[in-house]
């Protein structure tokens, strides 16, 4: 059994809004990781199992990394994630007054990219484009 580190050429990062409530933190990084899988089959690893047999659904290969940072700085990743052609999922604050899929997408689409009121972007791709993308951001504590 191979038991050496393993290292990712690639990162999944999360950017929230540093003036969220906690439980909308959680809310929105469970939403926008939901897209990525949909978009960049390979961040799914296999399948789970436990010692008893019973299966469990497979989940990212690698960690999810969470950052925050201003309104200002978000909007900005957002840019140059676009200019990258990074794959991306945004939640917008128009997304805590909505309650489905569809009226969510309306949402989205109703305003303009340079308008949206950001409050959250996940981005996936090479590990020095997402660095270059999440520029003047932190660790979320």
């Amino acid at each position: 059994m191979n038991t050496e580190p393993i290292r990712f050429d690639t990162k999944i990062a999360v950017l929230l809004r540093e003036d969220l409530e906690p439980w909308q933190r959680l809310n929105v990084t469970a939403f926008l990781v939901s897209g990525l899988g949909t978009q960049a089959p390979e961040v799914i690893g296999e399948p789970y199992e436990d010692a008893d047999g019973v299966p469990y659904l497979p989940m990212f290969r690698q960690p999810v990394l969470v950052f925050e940072g201003t309104k200002e700085t978000l909007t900005a990743a957002h840019g140059k994630a676009l200019n990258r052609a990074l794959p991306r999922a945004v939640f917008t604050s128009d997304l805590f007054t909505t309650g489905n899929d569809r009226d969510n997408r309306a949402a989205v689409r109703a305003v303009g990219t340079g308008e949206l009121d950001l409050v959250g972007l996940a981005v996936y791709g090479p590990r020095n484009a997402v660095d270059k993308v999440l520029k003047g951001t932190r660790m979320h504590p």
